[in-house]
């Protein structure tokens, strides 16, 4: 059984079940950021972490094809903290919310035992892109390349190092590819807990499942924290999406096709 799947349907809101919440034209997503559970002080530095924390709750906004806007920070901060990583760690909260044209409004402080983050991205779209909207034979691809975030977090564990530029750290998102291509997708979310998982979430919403007709390594379809784009779209845009993914340089490797055939992840939980 997946936990957090559980506990999510046990609330009754019809908002529930997105990478956000759109309400009015508004997108409300909000994600947990936890020392020892995502990251660890040894493996990022202040700033990293404050950068990264932003990205992946940017993310969320950016898979519903939404701008984000203003965020709230909730920030749960070891007394032994100094000033100086304090300040670190607003740089990169702040780096991030201006690269992304967001206004940080506010939140909330408490001394804790180690550092703990949630980020609360307010957010506004004209035509949201939801999880549900697939439609049987859609085409079901990811962009980027996938498998680096988990390789490394692999060698975090072992008490390697990593690249500075290591998609762990780095986070690329691929706003400009949702975007500018809204028209031709059906549904879509951002993959943070595994290709795999989040394909079951994703049929599930939809009451499908899908046939994988590509051959894809356990070491790229269950490694979380990629924050890549899963997508669905008509068969018919096949060449569209291609040509254009081509242009703007984002690879986009298509795995699937959705059919009314049970699906169902076999990949480890990278946090439950």
């Amino acid at each position: 059984m997946n936990i957090e799947n559980h506990f999510i349907s046990q609330f009754s809101s019809v908002n529930i079940g997105d990478d956000g919440a759109y309400i009015n034209g508004y997108v409300y997503s909000k994600d947990a950021f936890f020392e020892n559970i995502h990251f660890k002080t040894k493996w990022m530095s202040y700033y990293q972490i404050g950068a990264k924390a932003m990205l992946v709750n940017i993310s969320d906004a950016i898979a519903m094809n939404a701008k984000p806007m203003f965020a709230l920070l909730a920030v749960a901060m070891p007394k032994s903290i100094s000033n100086e990583q304090m300040a670190e760690l607003v740089r990169g909260f702040e780096d991030v919310a201006c690269k992304y044209g967001i206004e940080i409004i506010g939140g909330d402080t408490i001394a804790n035992n180690k550092l703990d983050i949630t980020v609360t991205i307010i957010s506004k779209s004209k035509k949201p892109l939801f999880r549900k909207g697939i439609r049987e034979n859609d085409l079901l691809a990811y962009t980027g390349e996938l498998g680096r975030s988990k390789k490394d977090l692999k060698k975090l564990l072992s008490g390697g190092k990593i690249n500075k530029n290591s998609k762990f750290v780095n986070i690329k998102l691929r706003d400009k590819f949702v975007s500018q291509n809204r028209r031709f997708l059906n549904a879509g979310m951002d993959i943070s807990d595994g290709l795999y998982t989040d394909l079951e979430k994703i049929l599930d919403s939809n009451k499908i499942g899908a046939k994988i007709f590509k051959k894809l390594d356990k070491r790229i379809v269950c490694s979380g924290e990629e924050y890549e784009m899963l997508i669905a779209f008509d068969r018919r845009h096949k060449k569209t999406i291609l040509r254009r993914s081509k242009l703007s340089r984002v690879n986009l490797t298509i795995f699937a096709k959705a059919k009314q055939i049970r699906y169902r992840s076999r990949c480890k939980a990278n946090h439950f």
